[in-house]
C-alpha cells in the first residue's frame, strides 16, 4: 500500500544539516516594483503573509533613488536574499570586476541571507545577451566554471549558490548528465545550489530524462534554496516563462525533494502576467502547505522558527 506524504516523511532519515550560511527562512516571493505598495501596507499591518523576499541584484545596483529606499524598507520587514542574472559564470570572457564591486557594495549595505546566480553564460565578447544560456556538460567546463565561482566567492567573502537553468538544446560534446555536472561544479567550487524544481521539470520534458532521478542525485547538504515557478508551452517545448501558477507535477516533485532534504527555503517566482500580491501569496501558501505536511518532524519545525527569527533579527540590525 502506498504511503501518504505525512507517513513517508515520518519514515525518512534525519535530513542533513542546513549550510550555516543558508538558514531555513520558510516560503518567500520575489520582490517586484509593482508590489512595493502592497509589501509596505501589509508590513505596516503586520500581515505580510510570506516569510522572506528575494530581490534581483541588478535592479538595485544604482547610486540611489526609490529602488534602494524600497529595498531598505523590505529588508527591515523580512529576511532578504539577492538573486543575480548576469554574473556570466560560464562565459569565456573575464569576470566583470566592476559588476562584482557593485554586488559587493550592495551586499555590505543590505546583508542578504545569501547570494545566488545562474549556472550558465549570459554574454561573450563584452556583449550581454540578456538570456540564461546552457553549457556543455564536460569535465573541462566543470573546471572552468568552478574556478570562476571560487574567484567570485573570494571577492565577495562568502559562498554563493548557483541555479540550474532550463534548457532547450543539448550539446553533442556533453559527457555528463546535467545533475552530474551541477554536482561536480558545486563540489569543485565548494558552493551552494539553488535548485529550481520547475527548471528540472521543464528540461526533463524537453530532453526526455527523469526529473525525479535529477532531484534524487543533488547533494541535499549543498541546497541553499528552492525555486518554484510556472512555465508555458511553445512549439512542443516547455518554456520557463514564470508567467503563471506552479503546475501540479512541479509541486509533486517539490514534495518528493523535501522528503529527502527536510525543510529548505522556498521561493515562488512569478514575473510575467504578474498577479496581485494577494494571488502571489496564495501560491506561496500552497508551497507552505506542502512543506508543512512533508516536514512534520517537530525538531524541524522548531529549527525553522529559530532560523527565521534569527534572520529577521539580522535584517533589523539586532
Amino acid at each position: 500500500m502506498a504511503l501518504g506524504i505525512g507517513a513517508r516523511a515520518a519514515a525518512r532519515p534525519q535530513p542533513p544539516a542546513r549550510p550555516v550560511e543558508a538558514p531555513f527562512l520558510g516560503v518567500g516571493v520575489g520582490l517586484r516594483p509593482a508590489h512595493y505598495g502592497d509589501v509596505r501596507a501589509r508590513a505596516a499591518a503586520g500581515r505580510l503573509a510570506v516569510d522572506w523576499l528575494e530581490a534581483v541584484s541588478e535592479n538595485y545596483m544604482v547610486a540611489g533613488g526609490r529602488p534602494l529606499r524600497m529595498l531598505d524598507e523590505a529588508r527591515a520587514t523580512a529576511p532578504l536574499v539577492l538573486h543575480g542574472v548576469s554574473m556570466n559564470l560560464g562565459s569565456s570572457d573575464p569576470l566583470d570586476a566592476a559588476y562584482l564591486d557593485d554586488l559587493a557594495a550592495l551586499c555590505r549595505r543590505f546583508e542578504p541571507a545569501w547570494i545566488s546566480d545562474h549556472l550558465c553564460w549570459t554574454g561573450v565578447g563584452g556583449h550581454n545577451l540578456h538570456d540564461l544560456l546552457p553549457l556543455p556538460y564536460t569535465d573541462e567546463v566543470v573546471s572552468h566554471v568552478a574556478a570562476r565561482i571560487r574567484r567570485v566567492q573570494d571577492r565577495l567573502g562568502r559562498r554563493i549558490a548557483v541555479e540550474n537553468v532550463s534548457s532547450y538544446v543539448t550539446f553533442a560534446e556533453s559527457t555528463l548528465a546535467e545533475w552530474e555536472f551541477l554536482g561536480a561544479v558545486a563540489a569543485e567550487a565548494d558552493c551552494g545550489v539553488l535548485l529550481d524544481v520547475n527548471n528540472v521539470y521543464v528540461s526533463a520534458r524537453n530532453h526526455g530524462f527523469d526529473p525525479a532521478a535529477y532531484l534524487d542525485a543533488v547533494d541535499a547538504a549543498r541546497i541553499f534554496q528552492v525555486h518554484l515557478a510556472g512555465h508555458s508551452e511553445a512549439g512542443g517545448l516547455l518554456v520557463d516563462t514564470h508567467d503563471g501558477p506552479v503546475c501540479e507535477e512541479v509541486f509533486a516533485l517539490y514534495a518528493r525533494l523535501l522528503e529527502r532534504t527536510g525543510p529548505v527555503s522556498t521561493l515562488v517566482e512569478w514575473d510575467g502576467n504578474l498577479p496581485s500580491f494577494e494571488r502571489l501569496c496564495a501560491e506561496a501558501a500552497r508551497a507552505r502547505a506542502i512543506l508543512d505536511e512533508t516536514c512534520t518532524d517537530g525538531v524541524d519545525r522548531e529549527r525553522s522558527r529559530d532560523d527565521a527569527t534569527t534572520a529577521l533579527a539580522a535584517a533589523h540590525g539586532a
